[in-house]
């Protein structure tokens, strides 16, 4: 699967500045306080089927990946003086403890009782006005502020000033999402909401004068379905889909055969599917895990040689298989659970591929365990 960042044309040479080799993390310890190392949050509903598929964390928003979807990895990401220290993105309603004065970001503070820095009892929490404003005016101020990769310049432009973050020479869109990533992973999901919508109205502004760019298309549907990540995981269901829709309708568009484009597609529209499922209106999720289960068939059909692309395939055909059986139609839902153990069946996975093996294994079993169980 591609793991060219949508962002890399705007940088210099058009390589990501921040691309890593590095795998994602599939522990979901991303979800964790970098500081106590303690998840947060309560558990969401979770079918059988995106327990058993995985999916690389992509149907759970709880879940990401070390490894941004757009190519950066948010690793690397130096902290400055504008950063927080337990989310290590920048601040998002800046705000100072009581007594000892340091500085967070209110969501992230808000879980602790003693200050992370100095371990001083936190008597209050109270907003630091002044330095988010600089923080805004640092992130309005980004796409003017620019470091050459090669020459290692430390001087903003017009040399008045020095640049006090390394990430300040790439792209604003892609700055934002790193930030968005660093800031999910540590939940604090309003943060990465926040930049998310910064990048979204960036891009769409972009688009009014380029329609037919297909390169910010793609950009705006992978953002977009993050935003809709941030919805569902704050809990508010009507903006997750609606996200996820307008994500889904601008990702169709375009030609299928960037196989990540193909697999944002697939995925916003399973989610979709997701929520409509445990809202109740099964019909719907059935109408979206179809046309999910259409995009993968026809990805398969031209990449057939792609592992990942075959056990995609057979998650979506026991999405669709798990609803038929929800809604009566048996014969169809076992119709659906055999299609999907075939395709696993013939799937050949060398040594090399252990983590693929073991999702199509995982796979392989939950279908298996839903055919005894007919």
């Amino acid at each position: 699967m591609s793991s060219l960042c949508p962002f890399a044309k705007a940088t210099t040479g058009g390589v990501c500045p921040m691309k890593s080799d590095k795998k994602p993390d599939k522990s979901g310890g991303g979800a964790a306080c970098p500081v106590t190392g303690k998840s947060h949050g309560s558990e969401n509903k979770e079918s059988g089927a995106d327990r058993a598929a995985g999916e690389d964390g992509a149907e759970d928003p709880r879940v990401v990946p070390a490894k941004c979807p757009f190519g950066y990895d948010s690793n690397t990401f130096k902290l400055g003086p504008l950063s927080c220290m337990v989310c290590q993105a920048l601040l998002h309603d800046a705000s100072k403890c009581k007594p000892c004065s340091h500085k967070f970001c209110k969501a992230c503070i808000s879980r602790f009782k003693d200050c992370p820095l100095c371990g001083a009892d936190i008597e209050g929490i109270e907003p630091d006005a002044e330095l988010q404003a600089l923080v805004d005016r640092f992130i309005d101020g980004h796409a003017r502020i620019k470091r050459s990769l090669a020459g290692g310049d430390d001087q903003a432009a017009g040399g008045k000033s020095k640049v006090i973050y390394e990430d300040v020479s790439m792209e604003r869109g892609a700055f934002l999402v790193q930030q968005a990533m660093r800031a999910f992973r540590a939940q604090n999901i309003e943060s990465a909401k926040s930049r998310l919508s910064m990048c979204a109205e960036d891009i769409r502004e972009e688009l009014k004068s380029s329609e037919d760019n297909l390169d910010l298309c793609s950009q705006l549907g992978a953002v977009l379905g993050m935003l809709g990540d941030c919805c569902r995981t704050l809990g508010d269901a009507p903006s997750a889909i609606t996200y996820y829709e307008e994500s889904a309708e601008l990702l169709s568009k375009l030609p299928k055969k960037d196989l990540e484009l193909v697999h944002t597609l697939s995925v916003s529209l399973n989610k979709v599917g997701d929520l409509r499922y445990y809202g109740g209106d099964l019909q719907s999720a059935r109408s979206y895990y179809a046309r999910s289960l259409d995009v993968r068939r026809n990805s398969v059909k031209e990449h057939s040689a792609v592992a990942s692309q075959v056990i995609d395939l057979a998650t979506s055909l026991a999405k669709v298989a798990d609803v038929d059986r929800n809604l009566g139609n048996e014969d169809a839902a076992v119709e659906g659970f055999e299609e999907a153990i075939k395709c696993l069946e013939k799937l050949k996975l060398d040594s090399e591929q252990a983590s693929l093996e073991q999702r199509r294994r995982s796979v392989l079993d939950f279908l298996q365990k839903q055919l005894h169980d007919k």
